[in-house]
């Protein structure tokens, strides 16, 4: 008879990668020239909106203005208030899952990881974490690439992973606090086993409310764990009782959807070399985009709104996030009192 090996689950079965993307600690500069609607609205919420902009070739279109972009919500066309160019550093968070069967491929995440790195400007900081069930900052925010290097080599694995309850943190614990260009890059193979606090639904939902893009990497831990299953004589299914084939069909969907929501992109990375390439692909990506922003008009949270960005450039292909969560703007005595604190 063959056992239950819910116990293989319980170590979350995956890598989660993620990072964060910001001018971090820079006050954001609106256009000098504001008239008397836009003092009006300083006490509203900015969206910002990081734009990629590539000719048909997928080649980085630079040096273009403010003048060029066009941004519409529900399809009235917004006053762009904010507007920043390609050549800004950037704050990236750098998040290592490590459950137990990370042990499979820990070492090629991390090298993977060190070479995406290594791949970011001189002066972008990096924050490093890691979590299995429980979640934990090994550096924060520097430039310093032996700290960094330092942080993800000492990372081990085990214990179950709260994939739900580690983006929940990220979200809302750190990157709400983060000004200007941010985004989460998840190294994963979607399948939660331990959150609690946070779900699947949820999670999507802060994610939308996030300024922020999401880049999932999907790796591949079925067949390291078809392979034990053969090895034990054991039956595959989650410490939920759910067979591997639901699960993984659900962490794909999971993934596919923080990515279409956000503006990001889905990811598969199969072996080291392809994760090597898509790491490359995504620094470049983080590099080369333009962020701008608006002060949206109208009432009720929570209701989701609809973006569109026009970039005037022929035949130009542009990637944005099409949607956001819209919240309720703070009062500006309650945000004066808020940014003195």
């Amino acid at each position: 008879m063959k056992k239950n090996i819910a116990g293989a689950f319980r170590s979350g079965l995956f890598v989660v990668l993620c990072v964060v993307i910001s001018s971090h600690g820079q006050e954001q500069k609106l256009p000098p020239q504001l008239g008397e609607d836009d003092v009006v609205r300083v006490s509203t919420t900015l969206v910002t909106v990081p734009v990629s902009v590539m000719d048909r070739q997928g080649r980085f279109i630079p040096d273009l203005t403010e003048q060029q972009f066009h941004i519409y919500e529900d399809g009235v066309e917004q006053k762009i208030a904010y507007f920043e160019s390609a050549e800004k550093p950037f704050a990236v968070a750098l998040m290592l899952d490590t459950s137990d069967s990370t042990r499979f491929k820990l070492k090629d995440i991390q090298d993977a990881a060190l070479e995406f790195i290594d791949q970011l400007r001189p002066d972008d900081r990096v924050i490093v974490a890691a979590f299995d069930k429980n979640i934990a900052v090994l550096a924060e925010a520097t430039s310093d690439r032996r700290m960094l290097t330092s942080a993800i080599r000492r990372v081990n694995t085990g214990g179950s992973t709260g994939l739900y309850n580690a983006i929940d943190v990220i979200i809302n614990q750190r990157l709400n606090r983060i000004r200007g260009r941010k985004a989460i890059v998840l190294f994963t193979d979607g399948v939660d086993t331990a959150s609690q606090s946070a779900t699947y639904d949820g999670t999507l939902r802060y994610a939308q409310e996030l300024d922020a893009l999401v880049y999932p990497i999907q790796y591949d831990t079925l067949e390291d764990l078809r392979k034990q299953a053969t090895e034990m004589n054991a039956q595959l299914v989650t410490g939920k009782g759910e067979t591997l084939g639901v699960a993984y069909a659900r962490a794909e969907r999971y993934l596919r959807q923080m990515a279409d929501k956000t503006g990001g992109r889905f990811y598969y990375a199969g072996n080291l070399k392809t994760l090597r390439e898509v790491f490359t692909q995504i620094a470049r990506e983080l590099r080369e985009q333009y962020s701008i922003g608006y002060y949206p008009k109208g009432e009720g949270q929570g209701v989701e709104r609809r973006i569109k960005v026009k970039v005037d450039v022929p035949r130009a292909v542009i990637k944005a996030r099409r949607g956001y969560m819209y919240k309720a703007p703070t009062s500006r005595l309650a945000r004066v009192n808020q940014e003195g604190q």
